[in-house]
């Protein structure tokens, strides 16, 4: 969408046929394109109104039903924070009593509506003129948030009378490729965490992916999940991390939120061992945040391989951590050997689990050419240094 595309889209009669729209349908996208050309309809209004029915469709797992009034970019909405973490976000800067907080990257505006939704002001600041446009769309319903088109780094935070402040950097290139390393964010990740001299109240989201060794040894860093899916990590100083500096995972499943963070002082040892009974599959914000030893600590279990994030007790003690299995079977490796023992099961659904293998699940489903009405699960992973194979099924 261009700026003539955006401009048409907020006239009276453009807001109004974005409003009209039936649900997304990628089917009748088509039909109802040429059905609305033909009654007259601006083709460029058309384009642009389908294509904001479209992210606004996409929008819903990260915004719910805010979604249906708020404007997106593909790259903005791809970087956006989704609305339960934003709350999250918000959270800490109300308890540090931050009087106006500057969100010096706001993207689309999402964080920004999040602090203003708890009463924060925010000076919300956006380089690309057409997306700072669309964060002025998404933060028309709060008087205290101020959108300004501009480098967010150039601000003079004192002046400003900002005294929190929050920046997500692009992780992405040009070409929508992401970035790992910090050092290739927009701005760098250096350049952000300069500012924390002058605020000690600073706030960055980061790529789930950054190394332990980038985190600043004054930083909170927590890596967050939601309903089973890493979607963050966030560095957080001064004011914003009460605890201290420190890794942490915060687990978010459905209303449920589980916190895990480091001890101080070392981080126990996770013994490894044989298979047991059961199976546990830490969730990805746990492993990310290196504090998978806490789980198998939790369960009374032990890890599989000491480089592999599976742990295995003999008793049953679940954790909201983590997903537990009951294990059924184990056997080394093989093609012909799993088709068998899954044929013998009547299995023609299976959901296959992996790591420190290089199988590819879905060329390893068509090998196996499964016929049957059972389901199963299979984790194919490394035991003392030999490829195994378990058959499981949830607790």
């Amino acid at each position: 969408m261009d700026a003539a595309g955006l401009t048409q889209l907020l006239s009276p009669d453009g807001w109004a046929l974005l409003g009209a729209l039936p649900p997304y349908d990628e089917s009748r996208a088509m039909v109802l394109s040429d059905r609305l050309r033909r009654d007259g309809v601006n083709p460029d209004l058309v384009s642009a109104a389908l294509t904001q029915s479209r992210l606004r469709a996409k929008a819903k797992d990260k915004f719910d039903d805010f979604a249906d009034g708020m404007l997106f970019t593909q790259a903005g909405l791809e970087q956006s924070t989704r609305l339960v973490v934003g709350a999250r976000h918000a959270r800490r800067y109300a308890a540090a009593g931050c009087t106006r907080v500057a969100d010096l990257t706001c993207g689309i505006g999402g964080d920004a509506m999040a602090m203003s939704a708890l009463g924060l002001p925010v000076l919300a600041v956006e380089v690309d003129e057409m997306t700072a446009a669309i964060a002025t769309v998404n933060l028309r319903h709060f008087p205290e948030a101020v959108v300004r088109h501009g480098d967010g780094l150039a601000l003079d935070l004192a002046a400003e009378g900002i005294d929190g402040v929050f920046s997500d950097p692009a992780r992405r290139s040009a070409s929508g490729r992401r970035r790992h390393d910090p050092a290739a964010y927009t701005p760098s990740l250096d350049t952000v965490l300069a500012l924390r001299e002058t605020t000690p109240a600073l706030g960055v989201k980061v790529g789930p992916a950054i190394p332990h060794a980038a985190v600043p040894e004054d930083a909170e860093a927590q890596w967050v999940s939601v309903d089973g899916e890493v979607v963050e990590a966030g560095l957080w100083f001064g004011p914003l991390a009460p605890d201290g500096p420190g890794r942490s995972a915060l687990v978010l499943r459905g209303a449920a939120a589980t916190m895990l963070r480091a001890p101080e002082g070392e981080l126990p040892v996770a013994e490894v061992g044989p298979v047991g009974a059961y199976l546990h599959e830490p969730d990805g914000a746990v492993i990310r945040s290196g504090l998978v030893s806490l789980v198998a600590q939790e369960v009374q279990g032990r890890l599989l391989d000491r480089t592999i994030a599976y742990v295995t007790s003999d008793t049953l003690a679940t954790s909201d951590l983590a997903t537990s299995y009951r294990v059924l079977d184990v056997m080394p490796f093989g093609l012909k050997r799993l088709r068998t023992a899954l044929r013998e099961r009547g299995v023609g659904r299976l959901t296959i689990k992996k790591r420190g293998t290089a199988v590819v699940p879905e060329q390893l489903r068509k090998q196996l050419d499964l016929r049957g009405d059972a389901e199963a699960t299979v984790v194919l992973t490394r035991i003392a240094g030999s490829q195994q194979v378990l058959v499981v099924e949830p607790v």
